[in-house]
């Protein structure tokens, strides 16, 4: 395929906002357990964890989900959980979602699917799963047949994630697949197991090269075995594009006759867990929003290079795809929205870093600021600083002001080497942004006493620190706007 100029694909990936995909699959609760070791325990010969935090988040199908709303696409989502605390949970994660439309089934006697990670000091050390792996029961199948059935004409393309959990059984994948040709939409397949007879018709199914080995029997260990293997599931179950992901070798597209190979995207490989969550989720968002799927398959391979460089199951979001294909924007790069910025910072914490948070308005950077967040810095591995956005400074000092716009203020704290992250609040004050990023040091001028410090309370009490900075005198921003102005 041609390569396609850099402004074209930055419209591609813009175009992801527009698409709607209907999800059915086997839903899961990932859960993860963070904590640190210092002791083994007097019991046996294993270590004991602290636990410090515990985070919850949609898994299997879900996480193509969390993907797909990442890149701004609407989402209607088919699944089946268990009359469960785990399902609950997970019917609350998936709903608390921006842009979709949740219709998961309860099944009565069934575990959902829950997978729980124990880290400890940034280390993987043990999962455990709950799970019950079996068909639905036939009604509830009958049933999700149907909702997706009347879902699909609302939405572009159907995604089918089959993780092996039972949702997808029997003929069930058959009758999905039909229906959304009856349609005239295409299918997406994310594959399990040997028998990709249930998904014969598909439009693209994309296994990973394990299971391409699995699915045909053949070796895949050159890029003749790999050819050669996709070219026979194809022919055997008459679909029309076969995509292989290929860890640090890429991706391979076999779309009718034509092959595209796309090199590896990532610079860091940290973890794979969920890459091929995001491949389908860019792929499907990328076919609903009308690009051809060469196009498509490149932004997904981009995407899987972004999350790839992430610890845990992570998604790609647009912002991070803009970044990836225009890395000339240098420090600009520090410029992050509220939820890369949580992202951010989760990566940085599992390194053992200590993160920093100060705030303003920063409307005319004088040398006060700078000293300040020289200090800052000096107390802290990374530095997040929280800036008021356009509304928000209007609101506190006053019609005329902000002098700057938030973009350029933004851009010019991301330009020093004291700041490492700059993400805006909309809020008159950071407190939120300072409970989703829980800093463990909380900075502000030494104008305020501790127990005036926004946000101040919350930090210490989970053990955090609040740092009062020297100030500089003679340094203000509305005295300078003032001179200014005469």
């Amino acid at each position: 395929m041609p390569e396609l100029p850099v402004a074209d694909l930055v419209a591609a990936v813009r175009a992801l906002r527009r698409a709607s995909v209907l999800v059915v699959g086997d839903a899961m609760l990932d859960r993860y357990v963070y904590g640190v070791v210092r002791r083994i325990s007097p019991e046996a010969p294993v270590p004991v964890l602290a636990v410090e935090r515990e985070v919850a988040m949609p898994g299997g199908a879900g996480n193509v989900v969390r993907n797909l709303t990442a890149l701004g696409a609407a989402v209607a989502f088919v699944s089946v959980v268990g009359d469960d605390q785990a399902g609950s949970d997970l019917t609350g994660l998936i709903g608390g979602q921006p842009g979709v439309e949740p219709w998961l089934l309860v099944q009565g006697g069934r575990h959902t699917t829950t997978k729980t990670r124990f880290i400890a000091n940034g280390q993987h050390m043990l999962r455990a799963d709950q799970e019950v792996v079996q068909g639905i029961h036939p009604r509830l199948a009958d049933r999700m047949v149907k909702i997706a059935g009347d879902a699909v004409a609302a939405t572009t393309v159907l995604v089918l994630s089959d993780y092996g959990k039972g949702v997808l059984d029997g003929d069930t994948a058959k009758r999905l697949i039909e229906s959304a040709h009856a349609a005239g939409r295409p299918v997406v397949v994310d594959p399990k197991g040997r028998d990709y007879a249930r998904y014969a018709g598909a439009d693209i199914v994309t296994p990973n090269r394990a299971e391409l080995a699995e699915a045909t029997g053949m070796k895949v260990d050159s890029e003749e075995g790999i050819l050669a293997a996709m070219r026979a599931l194809k022919a055997a179950h008459g679909f029309g594009a076969v995509l292989v992901t290929r860890s640090e070798d890429g991706m391979t597209l076999l779309d009718g006759d034509r092959v595209h190979h796309f090199p590896a995207e990532a610079e860091e490989v940290h973890d794979v867990s969920g890459a091929g969550d995001t491949v389908v989720a860019a792929l499907s968002a990328g076919l609903a929003a009308g690009l051809g799927l060469p196009v498509a398959a490149r932004l997904a391979n981009i995407a899987a290079g972004i999350v790839v460089g992430k610890v845990g199951t992570a998604v790609a979001r647009e912002e991070e795809l803009l970044e990836a294909l225009t890395p000339e924007r240098g420090a600009l790069r520090k410029v992050m929205s509220r939820s890369a910025a949580i992202e951010q910072v989760e990566r940085w914490r599992r390194r053992g870093w200590r993160i920093g948070f100060t705030n303003g308005c920063f409307d005319l950077l004088h040398p006060g600021h700078v000293h300040l967040l020289e200090q800052a810095r000096s107390w802290c591995d990374r530095l997040v600083v929280g800036l008021n956005t356009d509304a928000s400074v209007k609101r506190l000092k006053g019609a005329a002001r902000p002098i700057q716009s938030e973009a350029a203020r933004a851009a010019v704290l991301a330009s020093l080497a004291t700041v490492d992250c700059v993400t805006l609040f909309d809020e008159d004050t950071p407190i939120e942004l300072i409970r989703a990023l829980r800093p463990e040091v909380l900075v502000k001028g030494a104008d305020y006493t501790v127990e005036q410090v926004v946000g101040g309370n919350i930090v210490l009490d989970y053990g955090g620190q609040v740092k009062l900075a020297e100030l500089l005198p003679g340094n203000s921003t509305t005295a300078t706007v003032a001179r200014i102005r005469g």
